[in-house]
């Protein structure tokens, strides 16, 4: 890969690289440590072929080849942003200024992709950061400086991972508000048309810094495979070798003794030995020897599933990420929708502790500090989820059956009504909402204010034909017989309806 000639620069900020040693002497002492027992007489990570000190490749290796490693890392973070993402003002249908301009910006910049891909790449390192390119830049080099003010319009946002960002510079001034944080960053870039690497400096004004599960450095979080590092190569162990132990054990070996009175010459030894090779390479399913008694070797097969379930139970303590959901399979109706329940838990959890916190409120709260947003009014604004948990369709038929099937018995047994009143009934029992009791309630009395009006109409046009009847009474001449009628139909009708 071609890569574009280093910058010359000045002397390194002391304080920045006084913080990347001490880190990496940090970790270098907890690495020395892992595996150690009996005082150092026994380690067990070299006895079992651990790696003691994990960098960002080692991750990203781990999650380009092994399914346990993808799954693990883009699960949690597919159920965090399924659905729609919305910001939020108002209660009211009404749609805001912020609401409206917010839709626009993450429809034009596909926001929500690149949320997503910020989202894997620092769970993948220790942290991981947002490029946003304003259009105050007009070279390469305003990077470095911090964003100008007034109103200002993102242009773009590309997410960088630990492997292409370094911090090159920290804020030392204990009366900073930033104290401890990082003030320059290197960013690398491959441009897809010339394979060339570029290296750009930026100023932390056009960074959003994304970490995952912090301790005490707060621009440094662990990466989520670290601690399970060691159950995916185990995993791997136990897969993998099940598959060879499966190949060579499945097709038997053959074990030939040559006959004590039997002397084989070189051209029959080569013979049976391309035999052999074909045999071996799934080429000749018969092997002809003479002279040799070929004896079957006995295979040994076993099963690896209870071994590779310790290790799955093992990743789903670790991670709470339930092990049917993990592996995808489901063992009776109870255990699964408690699974499903615990799922829902974690992803909201994470939702609200690091989407919102990590990356979707830093980030609007610049785009609204840049005039990238509008600001909000006085009661701020909130990001909007979808749902977890809402009922399926299949659950809301089970539900509406066995409401059903509660209110039926309720209003058949006499006396209920008395000992617990409707409202209370429909709260308790059929567990409606407030809110839903009274739309019932509302939709109860215009109902029974219908069914009144429709009354009142009946009997005022049974008044008013009484009274024509009693102001047009029927002559005796009228009353015929209907076969001698030659009355007008209108007329002969009405004298059929007075009768």
């Amino acid at each position: 890969m071609e890569r574009t000639k280093q910058p010359k620069k000045g002397n390194p900020d002391p304080n920045a690289r006084m913080q990347v040693l001490s880190a990496l002497m940090g970790r270098a002492n907890i690495a020395a440590r892992l595996g150690m027992q009996f005082d150092g007489s026994r380690d067990i990570y070299e006895a079992l072929g651990y790696k003691k000190e994990l960098t960002y490749l080692d991750f990203l290796t781990q999650y380009s080849r092994q399914d346990m490693a993808k799954a693990l890392i883009n699960r949690p973070i597919k159920g965090t942003w399924q659905g729609d993402l919305i910001v939020l003002e108002s209660d009211d249908d009404k749609e805001t200024e912020l609401e409206r301009a917010w839709k626009d910006l993450e429809k034009r910049l596909k926001l929500k992709s690149r949320f997503v891909r910020l989202d894997k790449l620092s769970s993948l390192g220790r942290y991981g950061v947002l490029l946003m390119g304003f259009n105050d830049v007009r070279a390469k080099d305003d990077l470095a400086k911090p964003v100008e003010g007034g109103k200002r319009d993102l242009i773009y946002v590309k997410p960088f991972g630990e492997g292409s960002c370094s911090i090159q510079k920290w804020e030392d001034d204990p009366n900073n508000e930033r104290f401890g944080l990082p003030l320059i960053y290197e960013l690398r870039m491959t441009n897809p048309g010339d394979s060339k690497t570029y290296n750009m400096v930026v100023h932390h004004s056009r960074v959003i810094h994304v970490v995952g599960e912090l301790l005490e450095n707060e621009t440094e979080g662990e990466p989520v495979l670290e601690v399970l590092f060691n159950r995916l190569k185990d995993l791997e162990k136990l897969v993998g070798g099940s598959a060879e132990m499966f190949w060579k054990g499945a097709r038997p070996g053959y074990q030939g003794v040559v006959d004590s009175e039997y002397t084989m010459s070189d051209e029959m030894e080569q013979d049976l030995k391309n035999q052999l090779d074909e045999y071996e390479h799934n080429l000749r399913r018969v092997l002809l020897s003479e002279g040799v008694d070929l004896k079957t070797l006995a295979s040994q097969v076993s099963d690896p599933l209870n071994h590779v379930d310790v290790q799955i139970q093992m990743i789903s303590a670790a991670t709470g990420i339930p092990k049917r959901i993990l592996v995808g399979s489901e063992r009776g109706e109870l255990a699964s929708s408690q699974d499903q329940d615990t799922w829902k838990e974690l992803i909201q959890t994470r939702r609200e502790e690091f989407a919102e916190q990590q990356i979707l409120l830093p980030f609007i709260d610049r785009c609204i500090e840049l005039g990238v947003l509008p600001k909000a009014g006085a009661d701020g604004y909130s990001i909007k989820w979808s749902d977890l948990f809402a009922p399926s369709e299949k659950d809301q038929v089970d539900i509406g059956k066995a409401r059903t099937e509660a209110l039926r018995s309720y209003a058949q047994e006499m006396g209920a009504a008395e000992i617990i009143p409707p409202v209370a009934f429909m709260e308790f029992f059929l567990g409606l909402s407030p809110e839903q009791i009274q739309m019932i309630q509302e939709m109860r009395e215009a109902a029974l204010l219908e069914e009144e009006a429709e009354w009142e109409e009946e009997k005022r046009l049974a008044e008013e034909a009484e009274k024509r009847a009693q102001d047009d009474p029927i002559p005796p001449d009228d009353i015929l017989d209907p076969d001698q009628d030659d009355r007008q139909p209108e007329a002969r009708k009405r004298s059929q309806n007075r009768q």
